[in-house]
């Protein structure tokens, strides 16, 4: 079973008098006024917590902070303050021997640019987390090509990685932070490299893997389709600081301020939006009455629209025991989709209420 990660206020300058810099900005956003002095404050006071099984998505623009908040977690560069937990374990009070047994053990990383070994067989390659801990030869390949096999490499153990493609190379990559079991794994912009093709399916061989291993996993990107597409939740990162965190839902319905607004008006939201998300629940009653389709609040944005143009009121949304728990007006799901004058496919082929008629008798 996976372990909880927890940050707490980790702040990482770099230049002269970094303690200093850190008191200062924990006063008073001085960011500017150090960089013009030569100190760069790359992390400013993130806190945030990962579940066990959890992805987390850290997204932001580049020079964001995000690559070097990574780099703290597994303590590889060191805070200047804060600390990093990891199954209730203090990391930053470790000793360079105590941490190097925690990386080789417990936190694997897959890098943006594969870090293979040419000289290495493919199998190889994915047992090298294996062979700096001394597990022997026979058993070390045998976790590597099990790992392999996950991530649909099997038959290609003997292979040099010159004989690959990107993205089978980013999956002996991502079968070698495998092999080792490590319960958290740290991914920095592990599929920007790759072609768009290939990078959405290793997105997919990324979400199918964590049904069944559930890792704990910290995912940086500056792409927000993909933040969207694989973070359980999402922290968005700017200037050095965490602005919001949040699931995918949230963070397009209630972004925290213009800048979050500005930097998700672009994504398509009914890739992301469900019933539950856009429903309004100031509604009364036990179970919805009317025998015409009904939504689920996990019912997806695009299946909702379809339901919405065949139903001559509002979609009711119910749970599982027909409980009535919201329900969606046309007119709302042309508003979260952007601008209410455009037409929408799905949506305005057929008469509409306007303020969502009553769908349920007992009120």
């Amino acid at each position: 079973m996976s372990a909880r990660l927890e940050a707490e206020n980790l702040y990482k300058v770099f230049g002269r008098k970094p303690d200093q810099a850190v008191q200062r900005l924990r006063q008073e956003d001085v960011r500017e006024e150090l960089r013009a002095d030569g100190t760069t404050a790359a992390v400013i006071d993130a806190s945030f917590t990962v579940e066990p099984g959890e992805i987390f998505v850290v997204m932001g623009l580049s020079g964001s902070g995000k690559s070097t908040l990574l780099r703290m977690l597994n303590g590889l560069s060191e805070p200047t303050a804060g600390h990093v937990r990891f199954g209730g374990q203090d990391l930053t009070e470790l000793s360079d021997r105590e941490l190097r047994e925690v990386r080789s053990k417990k936190i694997s990383m897959v890098f943006q640019h594969f870090a293979l070994f040419p000289h290495r067989s493919v199998r190889d390659n994915a047992a090298y987390g294996l062979e700096v801990q001394g597990v022997p030869r026979a058993e070390r390949e045998r976790r590597a090509d099990e790992a392999l096999a996950l991530c649909g490499l099997a038959g290609w153990e003997k292979s040099w990685p010159d004989e690959l493609s990107g993205g089978m190379q980013q999956r002996v990559g991502l079968a070698r932070a495998l092999a080792t079991d490590a319960d958290l794994l740290l991914m920095d912009e592990s599929f920007s490299a790759l072609d768009p093709l290939i990078r959405r399916d290793m997105q997919d061989q990324l979400l199918d893997l964590q049904k069944t291993l559930k890792k704990t996993i910290v995912f940086i990107t500056h792409d927000l389709n993909e933040a969207m597409r694989l973070g359980d939740r999402i922290a968005v990162m700017r200037d050095g600081r965490i602005v919001q965190i949040g699931t995918a839902q949230d963070i397009l319905i209630r972004p925290a301020n213009d800048y979050v607004a500005s930097f998700t008006k672009d994504v398509d939201r009914s890739r992301v939006l469900t019933a539950g998300a856009v429903m309004e629940t100031d509604v009364r009653g036990d179970e919805a009455d009317c025998d015409c389709e009904t939504a689920a609040p996990e019912t997806p944005f695009s299946e909702l629209c379809a339901i919405s143009a065949r139903v001559p009121h509002a979609v009711a949304v119910v749970d599982g025991d027909r409980r009535l728990v919201g329900v969606v007006p046309a007119q709302r799901l042309i508003g979260f989709l952007g601008d209410e004058d455009d037409s929408v496919p799905g949506v305005c082929d057929s008469p509409r209420d306007k303020g969502g008629e009553k769908v349920i008798s007992r009120a």
